[in-house]
């Protein structure tokens, strides 16, 4: 029953008196109704108006009131069906509840009770449909396109993240790995006036120098062995939208120094080439990196990190906004929903309890897995406890808040490679990075299977 608009009923009876009794009752109480002799008439007159409340007869030459409430439920899911019967069939009013329909009116009918009945259910339906459409309204404040947050700091980032969309501004965007990092770039991108034009997203820490290079500037055919034709690189890829450039905090120096040149020359040449390329795409970069640090330890260029952090953006970690935490779940459940075919209503309380006492050192993105596993391993049409695995907290352990964030990086990497086995593909998509991300990040932390180690 849509918020402000008049409640149209639909009477479906073979006896005109009946029809002519109900259609002048209802009218008196100030709803709008049409009456018809015949399911079929009922199913040709359904897509004539938005209709809220059929009062089907159960028993009617040709089409019954149990097969209409079947076809109308086909097209009408939530369409309100009332059953109306003689006592000699109160048995099979119960069963037609039982099969979809709402409620059930034993004739003969008493006006009073007609009219008290309806209004409740208008009333009821009502009132359910304004808690949607205000929980609706109050979701679309806390969302920023594939982004949702009620935290203070998350909301007003998405203001920010709103206002220099429609700058060409260069935005550095920080915070912890499964923070949302590409997904804020996005944002701000699809909220821009470049919408229309490619959003390019590269990951620097996934490629050696070499490739990242011809992978930012293409390369002339000829350039070197194996460049047997022209390639186009991502700069020249995103013009006129938007390069987005992750992990910008493990590029080499060397290429530091190119990338700082095309942001000041705002122009570029192809690797082996020598024709100047111009480029009108902005760029938005982003870290998992202290790069201060960086800079003082002679790994990042100051040049380059001053003009990347013309805006900056840091993202806080998910544990910094437990209260996000409900809506996230809400959120990947409905995503969930959708990709899987499922009907999962939500999560228990001691479900969300569990999530809400964990520190999410993978931050949302641990959370979406760690649902998306939940989903596929329930048994009902809600997530329980038992459905949720997240990584224990014993007292021998160190709280993840002492730790650093390579620590908090490296232990779960471990944590997810044991689980799957070492399997790199599935550890890989699992941690939602690419199989050569995963082995640079092993190289790095010098992770190492145990033979003897215990499965998990």
């Amino acid at each position: 029953m849509t918020i402000g608009q008049s409640v149209n009923i639909m009477v479906v009876d073979d006896e005109e008196i009946v029809r002519d009794s109900l259609t002048g009752w209802l009218e008196e109480d100030g709803y709008v109704v049409e009456a018809v002799e015949s399911g079929k008439k009922a199913l040709e007159r359904l897509a004539a108006k938005s209709w809220n409340l059929m009062l089907v007869d159960l028993k009617m030459p040709g089409m019954d009131g149990i097969q209409l409430m079947d076809e109308v439920h086909k097209t009408n899911p939530e369409m309100l069906v009332i059953i109306m019967t003689a006592y000699a069939t109160v048995d099979t009013a119960v069963k037609a509840m039982k099969k979809g329909a709402y409620d059930y009116f034993v004739k003969p009918f008493n006006p009073d009770d007609i009219s008290l009945t309806i209004r409740k259910i208008v009333d009821h339906h009502k009132l359910v449909e304004e808690n949607l459409f205000l929980r609706k309204e109050l979701k679309k404040q806390y969302k920023l396109r594939d982004m949702i947050s009620k935290n203070e700091k998350m909301l007003e980032i998405f203001e920010l993240a709103r206002t220099v969309a429609n700058s060409g501004s260069t935005v550095l965007i920080q915070g912890e790995s499964g923070t949302g990092k590409e997904l804020l770039a996005r944002a701000i991108h699809d909220e821009s006036p470049r919408s229309d034009a490619p959003f390019i997203s590269v990951s620097c820490a996934s490629l050696t120098e070499s490739l990242l290079e011809t992978e930012l500037f293409g390369h002339e055919k000829g350039a070197f062995t194996g460049a047997a034709s022209i390639h186009r690189g991502k700069l020249e890829l995103a013009q006129d939208g938007t390069l987005f450039l992750d992990e910008i905090g493990d590029i080499s120096l060397k290429l530091q120094m190119d990338l700082l040149r095309v942001l000041e020359q705002k122009e570029f040449r192809r690797v082996g080439g020598s024709e100047l390329i111009a480029i009108s795409s902005r760029i938005l970069a982003a870290t998992n990196r202290d790069l201060k640090k960086a800079i003082e330890e002679g790994r990042f260029r100051a040049d380059l990190y001053y003009r990347l952090n013309v805006i900056s953006i840091h993202i806080p970690p998910l544990r910094e906004r437990r209260e996000d935490i409900p809506l996230l779940v809400d959120h990947f459940i409905e995503k969930f929903n959708i990709e899987m075919g499922k009907r999962i209503m939500g999560a228990t309380e001691e479900a969300v309890r569990i999530l809400m006492a964990n520190d999410w050192p993978g931050n949302a993105r641990e959370l979406r897995n760690i649902i998306e596993r939940a989903m596929v391993v329930a048994k009902g049409n809600v997530i329980t406890e038992s459905d949720i695995r997240v990584p224990s907290t014993t007292p021998g352990e160190t709280n993840t808040r002492t730790k650093s964030l390579e620590e908090i990086e490296k232990d779960h990497i471990l944590a997810v490679l044991m689980e799957n086995r070492w399997n790199i593909a599935r550890s890989a998509h699992t941690l939602d990075i690419d199989r050569v991300t995963l082995y640079n990040k092993i190289r790095k932390f010098e992770l190492k299977k145990e033979a003897d180690a215990p499965d998990p």
